[in-house]
């Protein structure tokens, strides 16, 4: 509701602009304008309203330079204003509400922001991963346990390329803590599976009208997650050894859900018999994934019909509330939903759960917009 507020504000302001095109030009009687503007002023005017109205429109058609499109209607705002200033001086306390709306954008989206970071990262690690033209083969499936070979042929990854790259869309919601309020969210997130995986995950939420931007980076070592208000303010900022196990396992749980393919990895290894389940419906099997020196264990639960359920770990670690420490706890993602994405058939929606002290409670609520494979 903010952002189109101030895109309405930019149109508004914008559309004031051409009362003094129609003034130079004598296409309207405007007694409230007192002193004469010239064609070429008046033109400027007429410059500087279709920028605005521009500014407006890339807010939501290219989101991540519109702030420049702004910043330039105000050079031009406030050049056609000065000569006019007894006329237009209210436009000039236009002008610095929309050079707020240009600082938070820059702050956003400028170089020095955490977006221009992930778009650095994901070109650098997009780069780095290698070709690999083949096919996923019924033979590659043998060192698997069954439920993961038949879950990998019910999502459609047997005969499709190797997964080097994958990048996914997502919106949904997500909280601090059982009591804390909901914010809605969208993300963006690249992973690459080649020689050093990575995982560079982006965020942006809302909270009472206050916006939120998050970057998870898993690039190497150490991971970290950075969380600003207003692309400004620090709420967490950690790094270190645990982030980077917990990285790690939230890297083989993006490769379970929304790239199975990538599970012929042989980074990971499989306990060759299911785990020993309540649940007669389900099969749970568990892999080992080690990278960076760190091994991480995970329980990938199966239905009836060969679909992935629920993925649960041990060693995911949670920040506290302020960001500055990281406990280690049970931590699982149920999804549901499959539909098709291109020639996969994945789960579409999930909750990413914390278990603590008897209880558990979603942090995460999400559905997957869509995925792609091997981008470059």
């Amino acid at each position: 509701m903010l952002t189109l507020a101030f895109a309405a504000f930019l149109v508004f302001h914008g559309l004031i602009h051409v009362m003094g095109f129609a003034r130079a030009f004598g296409y309207a009687a405007l007694p409230g304008l007192t002193v004469p503007i010239s064609p070429a002023m008046g033109v400027a005017w007429q410059v500087a309203a279709c920028l605005f109205v521009a500014a407006a429109i890339a807010i939501y058609a290219c989101p991540r330079l519109w702030w420049v499109v702004a910043a330039l209607a105000v050079g031009v705002s406030t050049v056609v204003i000065l000569p006019s200033w007894v006329d237009a001086r209210a436009g000039a306390v236009a002008n610095i509400v929309v050079c707020v709306g240009i600082a938070f954008g820059a702050l956003t989206y400028g170089p020095t922001s955490l977006r221009a970071a992930y778009d650095r990262d994901v070109a650098a690690a997009l780069g780095a991963v290698p070709d690999d033209a083949r096919a996923i083969t019924e033979a590659d499936l043998e060192a698997l346990p069954g439920p993961v070979q038949r879950y990998l042929r019910t999502a459609g990854a047997v005969g499709q390329p190797r997964v080097r790259t994958m990048v996914a869309r997502m919106h949904g919601r997500i909280r601090s803590a059982p009591d804390a309020p909901w914010m809605p969210f969208v993300a963006e997130q690249h992973n690459t599976f080649g020689p050093v995986p990575a995982r560079l995950f982006y965020l942006t939420a809302t909270r009472a009208m206050l916006p939120i931007q998050g970057y998870h980076r898993f690039m190497g070592a150490p991971a970290s997650m950075v969380i600003k208000a207003a692309a400004v303010l620090p709420l967490v900022n950690v790094a270190g050894d645990v982030m980077t196990t917990s990285e790690t396992v939230t890297l083989l749980n993006d490769l379970a859900i929304m790239a199975p393919g990538a599970l012929v990895d042989p980074r990971i290894t499989w306990e060759p018999e299911p785990v020993a389940s309540d649940d007669a419906t389900r099969t749970t099997v568990r892999a080992y994934f080690t990278h960076l020196g760190r091994r991480i264990t995970a329980d990938l639960v199966f239905a009836a019909d060969g679909a992935l359920v629920d993925f649960v770990s041990e060693d995911r670690a949670a920040a506290s509330a302020d960001g500055s420490t990281m406990t280690r706890r049970r931590w699982s993602t149920p999804v549901g939903t499959v539909r098709a994405f291109g020639a996969m058939r994945l789960a579409s929606v999930g909750e990413a759960r914390w278990h603590e002290a008897g209880r558990s409670w979603a942090y995460l609520e999400l559905t997957i917009n869509d995925v792609a494979y091997n981008v470059r």
